[in-house]
């Protein structure tokens, strides 16, 4: 059984601050990747292409936790917390707006395999 947890969080940066808030946004990986439940957490920009015309946020980070308690442990660091409070919550901040989702892949009604451990 998979616990794995994906989360795709997206930011519109205010007008001009596209380059800042990446910049910001790229500072925050160093010390996330030192998290014992981080798998990957990668910032990425949105890049013109004729096969992929969708419309998202222009910047967003792509983060693979191992699980939820991992996600939900990494939310609540103070530098995660700080960020959102100064840069996205502020009235000054650089992100116009945000959007985070998390995400499974295991399908509804899984048939998960059980362990059982003899003694």
């Amino acid at each position: 059984m998979s616990k794995k947890v994906y989360c795709i969080a997206q930011f519109l940066p205010k007008a001009g601050q596209e380059q800042a808030l990446f910049q910001v946004l790229q500072s925050l990986e160093a010390n996330t990747l030192r998290e014992d439940g981080c798998l990957q957490y990668r910032v990425t920009r949105q890049i013109s292409s004729p096969f992929a015309e969708g419309k998202s946020f222009p910047l967003v980070f792509n983060e693979i936790w191992a699980d939820l308690a991992s996600f939900e442990a990494h939310c609540q660091r103070r530098e995660i917390q700080t960020f959102f409070s100064r840069y996205c919550l502020a009235e000054n901040g650089l992100a116009e707006d945000w959007n985070v989702c998390i995400y499974s892949d295991e399908p509804v009604g899984y048939d998960a395999p059980e362990f059982k451990h003899e003694a």
